[in-house]
């Protein structure tokens, strides 16, 4: 699935290794704007490559391995023959949304991790990673750039391995040096106001295209914030997260549980009435979170 699978699939073409490739399934992912399988559809197509959609019915697969990229379901398949890509270097960030959380978090690098498959997610050995540095500001879209290339090399490295006929080698995680990243689902595309406001802008970020963007309310309309920067603080005795301080040029800075955030743009999920610039400034963003 999604640009990640794309890019795999095109690797291994511009390698001349497609010959090898039995199958190709196709995932959609409804969650985000853009999920690439059309694309991918077509890459198959153009170079006549046998292909399926998840929910369409195929033949069972006769290659000897199968890779998972931004694969999200159970695969009945035996553990020591599929290969799955993951968006983080193992054993930190096990499970789901791995570049989101990551980024979220502020590392200062990326990496993807290739590993056999367990009966417990992303526990399984692991046959090799790759990872590349980064700097923030970084939206989640360019983040997607910087590792697709680590996917490629990944692949490209694998499959060659296994059309020469070498058996892959694989070491086991060391468990105490795991990590986990929980799932997603639309309830937490809304800012937690109580955060400090460098990790909200990271928040904002890691949202965006090709996600459904970070959240939030204002006088009772559900709002979209595409782009914020996070802003020095100042010493507030009343401090009340998700209120507005002051507006520059007409653009709102909120209190945050440390620091400030000024919203540069956003827009409306429903409606089109202009969110900026704001009029007036006793004004409240966010749904009401625990305080800490």
């Amino acid at each position: 699935m999604t640009q990640k699978g794309l890019s795999v699939l095109q690797a291994l073409i511009d390698a001349g290794l497609s010959s090898g490739i039995a199958q190709v399934i196709i995932g959609r992912d409804a969650k985000v704007q853009k999920d690439y399988a059309e694309e991918i559809k077509a890459l198959c197509e153009y170079k006549e490559l046998p292909y399926a959609f998840r929910q369409m019915k195929s033949e069972p697969i006769a290659g000897s391995y199968a890779l998972a990229v931004s694969w999200r379901w159970m695969l009945p398949l035996d553990l020591h023959t599929l290969i799955v890509f993951h968006d983080s270097l193992l054993p930190r960030y096990r499970g789901f949304a791995p570049l989101v959380s990551q980024l979220i978090e502020g590392e200062s690098e990326l990496g993807v991790t290739a590993l056999f498959a367990s009966k417990e997610y992303d526990r399984g050995d692991i046959i090799a990673s790759e990872r590349v540095k980064i700097s923030y500001p970084i939206r989640i879209q360019e983040a997607i750039e910087a590792i697709v290339p680590l996917y490629g090399k990944l692949a490209v490295q694998i499959v060659r391995a296994i059309a020469a006929g070498k058996r892959l080698q694989a070491k086991p995680q060391d468990e105490a040096l795991a990590t986990y990243s929980l799932w997603r689902d639309d309830q937490d595309y809304y800012i937690n106001w109580t955060w400090p406001a460098d990790k909200i802008e990271r928040f904002v970020d890691a949202t965006g295209y090709p996600y459904l963007g970070a959240r939030t309310t204002l006088d009772s309309k559900e709002i979209i914030l595409e782009k914020v920067k996070a802003l020095p603080d100042v010493s507030i005795h009343n401090r009340t997260a998700g209120k507005v301080i002051f507006v520059q040029k007409g653009q709102p800075v909120v209190v945050c549980g440390e620091g400030l955030l000024r919203i540069e743009k956003a827009r409306q999920v429903f409606g089109c009435e202009a969110i900026l610039p704001l009029k007036g400034f006793r004004k409240r963003f966010g749904r009401v979170f625990g305080i800490r």
